[in-house]
């Protein structure tokens, strides 16, 4: 159902125009509108085995599954997900090449090396290494020692390289993250949220898609040893790209992932598993979850007349409510045929409104989900009635019984007490 509700006036509710383009005809818009931080379509009943979890329509921001999500923890070698973003960024201003050559430092070797027990690319001291390498390195074998080696050459120490990134991780967003080392190894306070993950995993989706299908490689063989990607999903028929698994014994298993099917991309963050087979699991249930239960729908070309307001006092009577960007929305996949889509507002609007002014607002609601509402704006100028003309509306409002809006001949707000409206 699509309705209009004027509030304030006489209209009551009218049927929108609009409906039958924006619902029976919304899949083959093909519009999309970023709505970063949107409010939330959730389906009733879903649960999880992660400690910390966040499922994520990027397209639209739409979360569909949220669990302690804005809770700081120990993000394992998931956090290496900000040190390549680093390096990326690096790569794409032009400071460095994938072909330049780093040479690895006695300190890399034994902190990230194979005798340290962590993760590690079996790095050889004082051995020199592409950056292309590394990455791989890092992204494919989640090495330790290529972590610091990239650290060292780009802040000269690994505690310097943890300053850049707290300073840069605001910047970008991420809004609880305080890193203390570039691998993910254990530190009281080396901490992230599932959000920022998220958050961070997009940024390197949409910010270096020249370099992103690092992330999809499944192996890499560097000094005679080859070593497969964690990522379980990789290996899944559910259209995985990315990005990075984690764990220490404090974290539990955790992985960053994201799919893609149909054009619909999803990114999934889950943290505190019990073991491998838990995150894959979880992980594939979950991914697998999202693209069968949601399903995104065009609603509004960018620039398309939602529906029309009426205008007190313009030089036209009415004035068309438009979403610039379009809209494109996440909803259950049962939900088309039972949602709400009303336009509100406080009307007539009084002239003069200027194009782009927020007048209305667009809200859908449907079962199992939290409503979602969107501003709309003046499509158009609309002028004001000179003098004469105002005169006139307002005495023909008088003579058919009308009630008058709130506002003087002029259009502006009726001064307090009588007194004149200026």
């Amino acid at each position: 159902m699509f309705r209009s509700d004027r509030r304030d006036s006489d209209q009551g509710v009218a049927t929108l125009r609009s409906f039958a383009r924006a619902c029976a005809g919304a899949v083959l818009l093909g519009v999309a509108l970023v709505l970063v931080a949107a409010p939330a379509a959730r389906a009733a009943g879903i649960e999880t085995t992660a400690r910390e979890a966040l499922l994520v329509d990027i397209d639209t921001g739409t979360v569909l599954l949220e669990k302690n999500a804005t809770t700081p923890m120990p993000p394992s070698s998931m956090s290496k997900l900000m040190t390549v973003f680093m390096v990326f960024e690096q790569l794409k201003a032009g400071r460095l090449s994938l072909d330049d050559t780093f040479t690895v430092s006695k300190n890399a070797w034994e902190k990230g090396g194979a005798a340290s027990g962590g993760s590690t690319m079996f790095l050889d001291p004082n051995s020199s290494v592409t950056l292309e390498n590394l990455l791989r390195g890092i992204i494919v074998q989640s090495g330790n020692d290529a972590c610091i080696v990239v650290a060292e050459h780009l802040a000269g120490t690994e505690q310097a390289f943890a300053d850049a990134m707290n300073r840069r991780a605001p910047e970008i967003g991420l809004a609880d993250s305080t890193f203390r080392n570039s691998t993910g190894l254990p530190h009281p306070e080396h901490l992230m949220t599932a959000r920022d993950l998220a958050t961070l995993a997009e940024r390197i989706i949409r910010d270096f898609p020249e370099y992103y299908p690092f992330y999809s490689e499944k192996e890499f063989t560097y000094n005679g040893i080859t070593q497969h990607n964690r990522n379980p999903l990789l290996y899944k028929n559910i259209g995985a790209d990315g990005l990075k698994t984690g764990h220490t014994s404090v974290a539990g298993y955790g992985l960053t992932a994201s799919a893609k099917q149909n054009g619909r991309r999803l990114i999934l963050v889950l943290n505190g598993l019990e073991s491998t087979r838990a995150r894959t699991e979880e992980s594939e249930r979950l991914m697998s979850w999202g693209f069968r239960t949601f399903e995104n729908v065009a609603m509004f070309k960018p620039g398309e007349t939602v529906t029309d307001a009426e205008v007190w006092l313009g030089q036209t009577e009415t004035v068309p409510l438009v979403l610039p960007d379009g809209l494109t929305v996440t909803l259950p996949r049962n939900a088309r045929r039972t949602m709400t889509v009303t336009v509100r507002y406080d009307g007539p609007i009084p002239a003069p409104i200027a194009r782009g002014d927020e007048v209305a607002t667009l809200s859908i609601e449907a079962p199992d989900m939290q409503p979602l509402t969107f501003p709309l704006q003046a499509g158009t100028d609309v002028e004001r009635m000179g003098m004469v003309n105002r005169m006139f509306a307002a005495l023909q409002h008088i003579v058919l019984g009308l009630a008058l809006p709130e506002t003087g001949l002029d259009g502006e707000p009726e001064a307090a007490d009588g007194a004149s409206g200026g």
